[in-house]
This record gives structure tokens, sequence and C-alpha cells, in this order.
């Protein structure tokens, strides 16, 4: 068994607003790894390239706006173009794979028109980003195939292409109403990046294990099914982006509360494993 199991790694602004801090808070919890979405409140595509320095620690990701919750599917492609140009030269100077995607609020269409839509824009933003060697990483959050396992694994089936993956998030499901851990159990073998935050109804955010979300029991389900991604965390104890939310507590701390609390909850499954073997 290795004693590193799974990397770990955080979105930085979840940590602090500036990038010292970010990296800072990921050198406290020992991790080497970062995701990037927003630096100083502003988003990465907009950010110019000399802004991103990391001091030895690796991007494993970088988040976009494209088919999130500020661009339902009414809004034209040519930002969402324009943003994954910006991105791909991002990820080409960091050595980045991965840009997370939503999958666009409806506007008023008909689901089929809505669905159909989704498909369309997905498999131009797929091409351009296959011909950039990098992937797309499809959360299950804002838009039409972040509602069910049904329907992202539709998306996939439907842009066919290497370029297009899924990103699970453990909590999500508790503010969008339905269990993530049976919406995973359907689509694990996809799964290529984790972002690991744990809430109770409301939702209330707590460190991951103190919520509803079944954090451990998502884990043992990546475990148990060869997951060797990242596990990203995202607490949203002091920062929830899309309802521009900032609370009046220590950020840095709450984060590095919830890292450890990530800690013990992936050393329990190693744990439980080895002593099953």
């Amino acid at each position: 068994m290795s004693a590193e199991p799974l990397r770990r790694t955080g979105i930085g602004d979840e940590a602090a607003p500036d990038l010292p801090g970010q990296l800072a808070a990921i050198r406290r919890l020992g991790w080497q790894e970062i995701e990037l979405r927003t630096v100083d409140g502003v988003w990465l595509a907009d950010l110019a390239p000399d802004r991103l320095r990391l001091d030895g620690i690796e991007v494993v990701c970088l988040a976009s706006r494209i088919g999130n919750w500020s661009r339902p599917i009414s809004t034209p492609l040519a930002a969402d173009l324009a943003e994954l140009d910006r991105l791909i030269e991002h990820c080409h100077r960091l050595d980045c794979r991965y840009v997370r995607i939503m999958s666009y609020p409806n506007d008023g269409l008909p689901e089929s028109s809505w669905r159909r839509r989704v498909i369309d824009r997905t498999r131009v933003l797929a091409k351009l980003a296959e011909s950039a060697g990098i992937v797309l990483l499809h959360e299950n959050c804002s838009g039409w195939a972040g509602s069910s396992a049904a329907n992202m694994l539709q998306l996939l089936s439907e842009v066919d292409s290497p370029a297009l993956k899924l990103l699970f998030d453990t909590g999500n499901g508790i503010s969008a109403g339905y269990d993530a851990y049976q919406v995973l159990t359907q689509i694990v073998e996809h799964v290529a990046h984790v972002h690991v935050k744990d809430a109770l109804a409301g939702p209330v955010y707590t460190v991951p294990g103190a919520g509803e979300a079944r954090v451990a029991d998502c884990l043992r389900l990546l475990l148990e099914h060869g997951y060797t991604g990242s596990l990203s965390l995202e607490p949203h104890l002091s920062l929830v982006p899309h309802e521009s939310l900032r609370t009046t507590g220590d950020q840095a701390e709450s984060f590095h509360q919830a890292g450890l609390a990530l800690e013990t909850l992936l050393h329990n499954e190693m744990s439980g494993r080895a002593a099953t073997r």
C-alpha cells in the first residue's frame, strides 16, 4: 500500500484571496499541488501570465466560468471560446492539464433544446481542448448535465472526446437536493478529478466528515475503483463564490482545519483497506 495513495490539493482562493496566501495555505498542509480559480478576486482567464508565480507548487487544474452559474445557455459561445483560449495559454505555461467547466443553466428553453445546445457547445469546446492537449472536466454543478448521472453520461457519450472527463464534487448534492454518493456509483469510472466539501442541509458547510455528504463513503468508493487523481479541497467555510459570500472568520485557518479533516478521513479509509487485506 502506498503511503501517499492520492494527491491532495485545494482551490487556493478558498484559503486566501492573494496568491502568496494561497500557496502558504497549501504548504502549511504539506501538499504540493494547487487548483486555481481567482487571484485577488480576478478569474484566471482575466489574469496576465506574469501574475502566476507558483514557486515550486504544481497547478493541477484551472477553474473557468464556462457553463457556470454566471453564463446561462443564452450566453454567446464566443465568450467561452475566448476564455478557453486564454486558459489554454495558462495551461501550457503552467504545465497544467485540466480546465473545469459546467454545462450552462437554462434560460427559458425547452429541455430538449437546452440539452442539444449544451451538447453542441461542449463538443466545440472539447475539440479546441483536444487540439491544445488539455482536458475539460465537467463538474456536477450548474447546468444541464450537472443535474443527474444520466445527463453526465449522455454528455460524455455524445461529445465522445478524450478531452472531456468528469469532475465529481462530494458536497454539491446537498445544495442541489440529490445524493451525491449515489451519483458517484454511476459515474465513478469517468471521474478524473474530485472536489471535497461537506455540508448539512441548508446548506451549512462543515469540515469534511462532519456533514451529510457521505464524504468517507465517496472516498472509499473512489479507492475501491482505483481512482488515482487528486482530492481538491473546496470547503466553502469562508468563501462561497457563486453567492459572493465571505464570512468574517479566519479564512486561512478554516481552510487548514478542513484540510486536516480531509487528511484524517483519507488516513482512516486507507487504514481500513489495509486491515482487510
